[in-house]
């Protein structure tokens, strides 16, 4: 493979805007096929959102869950499960492009472990999201990656994105013993990882602590997902990776038609290509424009996790072309309630809301959602007929002690101008411009209903997902709900942070061109990333989803881009 730095000439080859997950698997998935790739990332490093993830990849009927004995899958049932969590938009669902995911990705899935591209694995006993949906699982198709030692990237390995929200090094069968907030990472964390360590203001691991030690430098989570493809696509001689590259124009004939692009090389000189162009960036996440476009939200109400690299680049360029932009609602983008932080990009989501003794109120005082689970928060909060923003989190003296809050460690002290503290719930209250008095009344209710592990008023805990994935495990009956009431009470006032999934995008069919305003593809162009808007699942939206679509996409635009297009499946034929 030939590594970064000015781009030079050579044959005309796909032309892939953006390093991140989707973008390599598709110079990858042309590589394997005979063609030659150019991949131009706008950042220094490569990764983009996805390394800053997770790692879920939501794949229904699967081969890894067949393989590891969970059987009970199909392609039916996870279709049914989509239409059952998209059911409140279905204008904005693309029936077509939902269809020719569901068949592809199981596909596709296999076609990357096959190729080396990654190992996959089932993670633990995760539920979908929406468990009491028609056709959800219990676990089997959230997949992610084995683990992989950085060492094996060579000099790549420092040009990798690590991510500052989750403890690389460990796996999800470590983190769901202690849960999310509380995991321990090994002791012997390079300094990327310890960056981890650092964000969720932990300690490091002791050797009581009962993972499987691991040397080398083991990484996991999104950042393992990312450096497992980069790893195989650096056994590609005909894949470039230019970093430091941004793509600044598309280039096109009268009738419309991609022919290229032009990018900046890092000394500030004109990079010009010709061939066909594949979106692969993520959102809009750091552009204001955009998500005020998009979102409806200011400065104030909004942040991001994502790297702050991403700012609408695709969007902008299919736009120039005569690209069309879908816009999803609001409600239906993947966003947490986050707060101004010191780690990553500048913002933190932590599943500290989730945790006992917290829980999310408006101005009013009053609770008005499911506070633990991100998907109601977002969907009340933003309701067009009754928002509720301004929004804050108010928890205890418990909540502090311990788990702390973003990167302030169990009993620490909280960074400067964050959080308001009180005596009482009533001046905690009257300091937030809450109304304390029914503060006090909702923090009552819900610690009775805490102590018997239930929220009948709102669910909260009720999720599979959010009780596997963000409680704490120790924490019983219920291990996201315990009472508010030990003083001193603290609080301050939440934004929504975006994570580079915006739900809203450039307007795609289910093969991955972009379309114009009619409709119409526009040749020479395609999208594979999280740029793309999510009409393939609507506003039904569960985590991993993302990745496994974009993974999904880069198969289908290579294999096209190599004159060995996927056939159309039919509804008779479907596995």
């Amino acid at each position: 493979m030939t590594t970064g730095g000015s781009a030079s000439a050579q044959d005309t080859a796909v032309l892939v805007v953006g390093a991140g997950l989707s973008g390599l698997a598709t110079a990858l998935g042309v590589a394997l096929r005979g063609g030659s790739a150019e991949v131009f990332e706008a950042a220094d490093l490569v990764g983009g959102a996805a390394a800053y993830s997770g790692g879920q990849v939501w794949v229904g009927a699967n081969h890894v869950a067949r393989r590891e004995g969970i059987e009970d899958d199909t392609l039916e049932l996870a279709e049914r499960y989509v239409r059952a969590i998209a059911h409140d938009h279905p204008e904005v669902l693309d029936e077509d492009a939902l269809r020719r995911w569901l068949a592809v990705s199981p596909e596709a899935t296999k076609y990357w472990e096959d190729e080396g591209a990654i190992r996959w694995t089932v993670i633990p006993g995760l539920a979908d999201y929406h468990n009491e949906a028609d056709g959800a699982l219990p676990a089997g198709r959230y997949l992610t990656n084995e683990v992989i030692d950085g060492g094996e990237l060579g000099e790549w390995r420092d040009r990798l994105r690590v991510s500052p929200y989750f403890p690389v090094g460990t796996t999800y069968a470590d983190m769901f013993v202690k849960g999310r907030r509380l995991t321990y990472v090994d002791d012997n964390e390079t300094g990327d990882e310890q960056a981890g360590v650092q964000a969720f203001g932990l300690p490091e691991r002791r050797e009581d602590a009962g993972a499987e030690e691991r040397s080398g430098d083991p990484l996991t989570f999104g950042t393992g997902v990312v450096a497992s493809f980069l790893r195989r696509v650096l056994r590609e001689e005909r894949i470039t990776i230019h970093t430091g590259h941004p793509v600044t124009e598309l280039l096109a004939d009268g009738s419309g038609d991609v022919l290229g692009l032009r990018a900046t090389s890092p000394d500030g000189a004109v990079v010009e290509r010709r061939g066909p162009v594949v979106l692969a960036t993520s959102t809009y996440d750091w552009d204001a424009e955009l998500v005020r476009e998009l979102v409806g939200l200011g400065e104030d109400d909004f942040g991001s996790v994502a790297p702050d690299s991403i700012r609408g680049d695709g969007i902008r360029l299919a736009r120039s072309v005569g690209g069309a932009v879908a816009v999803l609602p609001p409600t239906a983008i993947p966003m947490l309630p986050g707060w101004k932080s010191s780690i990553g990009s500048g913002y933190a989501y932590g599943p500290d809301y989730a945790m006992p003794h917290a829980m999310i109120v408006d101005r009013t005082g009053r609770r008005y959602c499911d506070d633990s689970y991100w998907v109601d928060i977002v969907a009340k909060t933003m309701a067009p007929d009754d928002p509720h923003l301004p929004f804050f989190l108010v928890f205890d003296e418990q909540h502090h002690q311990k788990y702390g809050l973003g990167v302030t460690p169990p009993g620490g002290d909280y960074p400067d101008g964050l959080v308001t503290s009180a005596a009482t719930l009533r001046e905690l209250g009257a300091a937030l411009g809450i109304d304390g008095e029914q503060l006090e009344v909702s923090a009552a209710a819900f610690s009775e209903h805490a102590r018997a592990g239930e929220d009948p008023d709102f669910g909260r805990g009720s999720v599979a997902y959010v009780r596997r994935f963000a409680g704490d495990p120790a924490q019983q009956p219920n291990p996201v709900l315990g009472p508010i009431e030990q003083a001193p009470f603290h609080g301050f006032r939440l934004r929504f942070v975006g994570t580079g999934i915006g739900s809203s995008g450039v307007h795609i069919d289910g093969d991955g061109h972009v379309l114009d305003e009619s409709g119409t593809p526009i040749a020479g162009l395609y999208a594979v990333g999280s740029c793309a808007a999510l009409t393939t699942v609507g506003t039904g939206y569960n985590s991993g989803i993302a990745l496994g679509r974009g993974l999904a996409l880069a198969y289908l635009v290579s294999r096209e881009l190599c004159g060995d297009p996927v056939p159309t499946t039919t509804k008779e034929n479907r596995a």
